[in-house]
C-alpha cells in the first residue's frame, strides 16, 4: 500500500548566558621588589554544599499530536484448516469450523446448495441445452452435464432469493435457482432451470463474475476464438476445438457439418463480452451482452461504487487490463473503453514490481446497438485490419507505410488499421487494438477484481508472473515493447492499485498505480528447492493428464503450501480489513484452497480446501442477506485438472459443488 506521510517541524531556542569579567584594583605607591616564591600550600577542605536552588517553572504543554484513525470495533478471524496431506483430506471438501466475528465465536462450515447433475423440479443442474432448448449430447448420446460451475450470484428480489450460476464450458449454460433461507441462515435450493440464451446466440465459456450494484448477475465469456483464423478456415477441422464444440449449440454435429453450415450458424464476434442477467420477482430472466465494453478473454467485470466505472480483466498470455466508463450510472450499454499502460517504477527483475498506470482510450464512445449492428452485418477481421508477418527481429517490413508490430495472445503480428474502423477495432478486436495504440498487452492471466472503499484500493490477481511480464526475450517472445519487467513467479501475486479521481476521464475511481500486495512462494525459483521426499507435502503419486488425457507423473506443490498459489477469485470484506483469495492452481498446489488475508497483520489463514484436481471458483462475499452473511465458494471439476486416476469407482465424486462458507451474522 502506498501511504502518504506528513511531518511536523519543531523549532527550539538556545539561550546563551553572558560571561561577566571582574577587574581587581591596587593601592597606589611605589612597588617593592618581588618576594621569593612560597611553598605550595595544601588544598583547602571542600566547601559545604550550597543550598538547593528553587524549583524551575513548569514547561509549556507540548503541541497535541494528530488524531489516529478511529476504530470501528469490528474484527474477524478464522480457525485455520491445514493443508491437505493425507489421501482422505485430498479427496475432501472442508472449511474452517469457527470464526470470531466482532469477538463472538460463530460456528461455520461449508454448505453445499447444489451439485452438477442433481435433479430438481424436472431439471438437471448443469445440463447444457441447445438453441432450441433440447439437451446437448455427448458423442455416446448421453446428455452433456457440465462439472464446471463457476460464478454463482445470490440475488434478493421481491422477498425471494435467486441464485444464478454459470458453467464454464463450450457451449455454456447458466441456471437460475430459487433458494429458501432457514431461520438459522441455511440456504437450500427449491427449484432450478436453465436460462435461455437463444436471443444472443448462446453463451461462450463464462468464467468469473460479480453482482452489479443494481442487483444483476454480471458474467463473462472467456477465450473467444481468433476471428482471423476463423475467416481463413476452409474446413470445420480448421476451426478450434472450442468452436467445433460450440456448433452443438446450433444443433450441428461437428463431425459431419460443412464449413458453410458452421459459418452460417456461428461467428466468433458474437462472444467475449460482459453478460448481464436480471431476474424479476417471478424468476423471469432478461439477458444482455454489453458489446460496448469490448471483446476479450473476459474473466470478470467489476463495477465501482459510482455505478459507471467498470474494470475488466483478460485471462491469458500477453493480454491487457481494461476500464469502461459508462455514460449513465446503472447502464452498461454505452460508454468509453480504455486500456492500461504500465510504466514500471521499480527496478527491472524485482519481485512483482511497482508501476504507475495511465489509461489510453480505445476508439470512440460506443453503444451496444452500434457494435451489434456490425456483427449482424457480417463484419470480418479483414474488414478491420490489414496484416503482414513480422520480421525475425520483431519489426514490420512495411512500418514506413503504417504497419505496427504487436504481441498479444494472438501472437506476433503486423497490423494496419483500415480507414474508419476505430469503432470496430476497439470493440471487436479490443486486445489487438490496445496493443496497436500502445497500451500494455504483456500481462499474464489477470483474474479476480475487488475493491476496498475505505482505503480506495482496487485488488487484482495475476495468476502467474511470467511470459510477457518478465524481462526474458526467450520466455516473452520477441516483438513486444517490454513494458513489464518483473521477476518470474509462476505462483502469481495479488496487486494493490491506488484509485483516485480523474477529471479527464470523468470518474472518481481511476487506477493510478500498482504494487504487489501478496505473492506466492515459487519453489522452482533460483535458489529455492522443492519439498523433499520426507515432507508430507511431497506426493510421488501426483499426476497430470497429457494432451491425450493419459495421466503422467509430475511434481505437485511447486508453490509453498503456506502461501498463495495462482490466485484467481477475490472478494473484500469491507470494515474487517479482510481480503478473500481463491486459487486456480494445477501443480502449484495439489489441492486448491481459499485464504483470508488480513490487511493489517499481513497474515494468511487457510479457510477452505478442495479435492484433487479442483479449482475454487465464484468466491464472493455477501454482507447481509436477511440478517446473515455468506462467503460464496464453488468447487469446479473435482479430479478434472490432475489426479484423474484417483477418482475411483464413484463417478459422483467428480460432480462440482455450488455452496458457501458460513453462515455468519450480518457484517455490514
Amino acid at each position: 500500500m502506498r501511504a502518504d506521510s506528513s511531518w511536523k517541524r519543531r523549532t527550539g531556542r538556545v539561550v546563551l548566558a553572558s560571561l561577566v569579567a571582574l577587574g581587581l584594583s591596587a593601592c597606589t605607591g611605589e612597588a617593592g621588589a618581588p618576594g621569593a616564591t612560597g611553598t605550595k600550600g595544601e588544598p583547602g577542605a571542600p566547601g559545604a554544599p550550597g543550598a538547593p536552588g528553587a524549583p524551575g517553572a513548569p514547561g509549556a504543554p507540548g503541541t497535541p499530536g494528530s488524531q489516529g484513525p478511529a476504530g470501528n470495533g469490528k474484527s474477524l478471524s478464522f480457525t485455520p484448516v491445514n493443508a491437505a496431506f493425507t489421501p482422505e483430506q485430498k479427496k475432501s471438501v472442508y472449511a474452517s469450523p469457527k470464526a470470531l466475528v466482532d469477538g463472538k465465536e460463530v460456528s461455520i462450515g461449508y454448505e453445499t446448495v447444489l451439485r452438477s447433475g442433481q435433479s430438481l423440479t424436472g431439471n438437471v443442474f448443469g445440463r447444457l441445452t441447445r438453441k432450441d432448448g433440447t439437451p446437448v449430447k455427448n458423442t455416446d448420446g448421453s446428455d452433456f452435464i457440465s462439472p464446471s460451475n463457476d460464478f454463482s450470484s445470490i440475488l434478493p428480489v421481491s422477498n425471494r432469493l435467486f441464485e444464478v450460476t454459470h458453467f464454464e464450458t463450450t457451449p455454456a449454460a447458466m441456471y437460475v435457482s430459487e433458494l429458501r433461507q432457514e431461520s438459522n441462515g441455511k440456504l437450500t435450493a427449491i427449484s432450478t432451470r436453465p436460462v435461455d440464451f437463444s436471443g444472443v446466440d448462446g453463451l461462450w465459456t463464462p468464467c468469473a463474475g460479480s453482482v452489479s450494484p443494481w442487483n444483476t448477475h454480471l458474467g463473462s465469456e472467456e477465450y473467444p476464438a481468433d476471428a482471423k483464423l476463423y475467416e481463413n478456415a476452409t474446413t470445420v477441422l480448421g476451426l478450434s476445438s472450442a468452436e467445433r464444440s460450440m456448433l452443438r449449440y446450433f444443433g450441428l454435429d461437428p463431425a459431419t457439418a460443412t464449413i458453410e453450415e458452421a459459418k452460417a450458424a456461428y461467428s466468433p464476434y458474437r462472444y467475449g463480452y460482459v453478460v448481464e442477467v436480471a431476474v424479476d420477482g417471478s424468476g423471469t430472466t432478461t439477458v444482455q451482452k454489453h458489446y460496448a465494453a469490448g471483446r476479450r478473454a473476459l474473466e470478470l467485470a467489476y463495477v465501482m461504487p459510482d455505478n459507471k466505472t467498470v474494470y475488466l480483466s483478460d485471462d491469458g498470455t500477453n493480454d491487457g487490463f481494461y476500464m469502461f466508463v459508462a455514460r449513465r450510472a446503472g447502464d452498461l450499454s454505452e460508454g468509453q473503453l480504455y486500456a492500461a499502460r504500465w510504466f514500471q517504477t521499480s527496478i527491472s527483475g524485482q519481485p512483482a514490481g511497482r508501476a504507475d498506470i495511465y489509461w489510453l482510450p480505445l476508439g470512440p464512445s460506443a453503444k451496444d446497438a452500434e457494435v451489434k449492428a456490425l456483427i449482424d452485418g457480417g463484419i470480418k477481421f479483414s474488414d478491420i485490419f490489414e496484416t503482414e508477418a513480422q520480421a525475425t527481429d520483431g519489426t514490420c517490413p512495411s512500418a514506413a507505410s503504417g504497419f505496427r508490430a504487436i504481441n498479444t495472445e494472438t501472437g506476433r503480428e503486423c497490423l494496419r488499421l483500415k480507414a474508419g474502423q476505430e469503432l470496430a477495432a476497439s470493440r471487436l478486436e479490443s486486445r489487438r487494438y490496445a496493443a496497436y495504440v500502445g497500451a500494455t498487452t504483456e500481462f499474464r492471466k489477470t483474474e479476480g477484481i475487488t475493491f476496498n472503499p475505505t482505503a480506495s484500493r482496487l485488488y487484482v490477481s495475476f495468476s502467474e508472473l511470467n511470459n510477457g511480464m518478465i524481462n526474458d526475450p526467450a520466455s516473452r517472445d520477441l516483438g513486444g515493447p517490454n513494458h513489464v519487467q518483473v521477476a518470474r513467479n509462476d505462483c502469481g501475486a495479488v496487486y494493490e492499485m491506488v484509485v483516485s479521481p480523474n477529471a479527464t476521464i470523468e470518474s472518481n475511481y481511476v487506477v493510478e498505480s500498482a504494487s504487489a500486495l501478496v505473492e506466492g512462494v515459487w519453489l522452482k525459483a533460483p535458489g529455492a528447492s522443492l519439498y523433499p521426499s520426507s515432507s508430507p507435502y511431497f506426493d510421488p503419486t501426483f499426476t497430470l493428464p497429457d494432451s491425450s488425457g493419459v495421466a503422467k507423473s509430475a511434481t505437485g506443490n511447486v508453490c509453498g503450501v503456506n502461501g498463495i498459489a495462482n490466485p484467481d477469485n477475490l472478494t473484500f470484506i469491507n470494515g474487517y480489513n479482510t481480503l478473500i483469495i481463491g486459487e486456480d492452481s494445477t501443480d502449484g498446489h495439489q489441492n486448491d484452497v481459499v485464504w483470508a488475508y488480513n490487511l493489517v497483520t499481513r497474515e494468511l489463514t487457510r479457510i477452505f480446501s478442495t479435492p484433487y484436481g479442483s479449482e475454487t471458483t465464484g468466491v464472493y462475499f455477501y454482507p447481509n442477506i436477511n440478517g446473515y452473511a455468506y462467503i460464496k465458494a464453488q468447487v469446479q471439476h473435482p479430479y478434472g485438472e490432475s489426479d484423474t486416476d484417483k477418482l475411483g469407482a464413484d463417478a459422483s465424486a467428480a460432480q462440482s459443488y455450488t455452496g458457501y462458507i458460513g453462515p455468519f451474522p450480518a457484517m455490514n
